[in-house]
C-alpha cells in the first residue's frame, strides 16, 4: 500500500484470501463466521490501521454501528462512570460497533439526549443509567421502537431490557451484619425516592428490619446524591442530639467516607472505630487502601457494563424483539468474626 492510500474491506480481503463478504462479516462480528476468523480479520485490520468509512455503511445499511451511552452522575459510587465505560468497551470490543458517550446532567430534562440521539439516528442503540420507576425516557424508546438497554428495572406492565443490581438483597444482608455485629439502631442512607433502586433498597432494609427486631433511622433531609459536606454535618449535628445510630447501611462509598468525618468531628478516633459499625457497597476498590478495614458488599460495575454490552449486541445483532434482563448478585465481603 502507498503511504497515503486508506485500507478497505479489499485490502484486508487480499492480505487474508477471504471473500469480501467474509471479511465485512467478520469485522461486524457475525456470530457465523469462525471466531478464529473474526480474530485473524480484526487482527490485520488493526495491523494495517483500517478504519470503517462510517458514513457509507450508514447510506449501505441504514446502521450506525454506534451504541450511545447516556451517562447521568452517580455521587455515591467512587469511578462509576469509569468503571462503566471499561465494562462495556470489552463487551463490544470486536464487534464493529463503537461506544460513544453522552453526559446528562440535568435532572430536569433527561429526556432531551435521548431524543436527540433517535432523531439525528446518532446510533443503532442506547443505554442508559439511574432509572425511575416510571421512566419517560423508556416510555418514549418503547413507544418509538427503538433499541435500548436501562441499567436498572422500572414499573411499566411492559417488559423491556436491562442490568440491575440486587440492591434489596444489598440492604437486607447489610442490616443482617450490623445486627450481628450487636449494632442497636441502624441508618440507611436512601438514593433521592424518584429513582428504582430508592425502592428496592428501601424494601429491603425494612423486611431486614422487622425479621430482626430492631431500632432504624432514616434521615429525611439528606439522600445519596447530597454533597458530601451535607452528609457529614448532618451525622456531626445528629450526635450531639443523642440517640443517634450505631450501625450504617451506606449504599455508596461517598457517603461511608463523609459520615466517618462527620462523626471523628465530634468523637475520638478510637471511639468510633470500637462503638459503630458500618456495611458500605463498595464499587472502586478504594475501602481496601484506607487504614481502618470496613465490612463490604461489592457491586462488580464493570461487569455491569459489561452485561449491558452483551445485551446491546445480541438485541442489535438478532432481533429488537430479543430481552435480556439481568439481576446481578451482591458479593459479601465482610471482616473475619473476632
Amino acid at each position: 500500500m502507498k503511504s497515503d492510500e486508506r485500507p478497505t474491506l479489499k485490502t484486508i480481503s487480499e492480505l487474508t484470501g477471504l471473500a469480501i463478504t467474509t471479511v465485512s462479516r467478520a469485522l461486524s462480528g457475525a456470530p457465523e463466521i469462525a471466531l478464529k476468523t473474526r480474530h485473524r480479520v480484526a487482527s490485520v485490520a488493526e495491523e494495517i490501521g483500517y478504519v470503517p468509512d462510517r458514513a457509507a455503511q450508514r447510506l449501505r445499511t441504514g446502521k450506525t454501528k454506534v451504541v450511545s451511552l447516556v451517562l447521568c452522575p452517580h455521587q455515591e459510587s467512587i469511578g462509576f462512570g469509569n468503571s462503566l465505560i471499561v465494562g462495556l468497551t470489552r463487551a463490544l470490543h470486536g464487534s464493529g460497533y463503537h461506544l460513544n458517550i453522552t453526559p446528562s446532567f440535568s435532572k430536569e430534562d433527561e429526556l432531551s439526549p435521548i431524543k436527540s440521539i433517535v432523531r439525528n439516528k446518532f446510533s443503532d442503540g442506547i443505554i442508559f443509567t439511574r432509572t425511575q420507576p416510571f421512566d419517560n425516557r423508556i416510555r418514549y424508546l418503547l413507544e418509538v421502537n427503538h433499541p435500548f438497554i436501562s441499567h436498572g428495572r422500572t414499573e411499566f406492565a411492559a417488559p423491556h431490557s436491562y442490568v440491575d443490581y440486587d440492591n434489596q438483597r444489598f440492604a437486607y444482608e447489610a442490616v443482617k451484619r450490623l445486627v450481628e455485629k450487636k449494632s442497636k439502631k441502624i441508618c440507611i442512607i436512601l438514593p433521592p425516592t424518584t429513582l428504582s433502586f430508592n425502592q428496592h433498597l428501601h424494601t429491603g432494609f425494612m423486611k431486614a428490619i422487622r425479621d430482626f427486631n430492631v431500632d432504624f433511622e432514616i434521615p429525611e433531609n439528606i439522600d445519596l446524591d447530597s454533597e458530601s459536606h451535607e452528609i457529614r454535618s448532618w451525622i456531626s449535628e445528629r450526635i450531639k442530639k443523642g440517640n443517634a445510630p450505631d450501625g450504617f447501611v451506606c449504599p455508596g462509598e461517598s457517603s461511608y467516607l463523609a459520615i466517618t468525618s462527620g462523626l471523628r468531628d465530634q468523637l475520638p478516633v478510637e471511639y468510633v472505630i470500637t462503638h459503630y459499625n458500618f456495611v458500605v457497597k463498595s464499587t472502586s476498590g478504594i475501602l481496601d487502601q484506607l487504614a481502618t478495614p470496613v465490612d463490604q458488599i461489592i457491586e462488580d460495575i464493570e461487569m455491569t457494563g459489561e452485561a449491558l454490552g452483551k445485551h446491546m449486541l445480541d438485541k442489535l445483532r438478532n432481533s429488537d424483539n430479543e430481552l435480556g434482563q439481568t439481576l446481578l448478585a451482591p458479593q459479601l465481603k465482610f471482616l473475619p468474626n473476632e
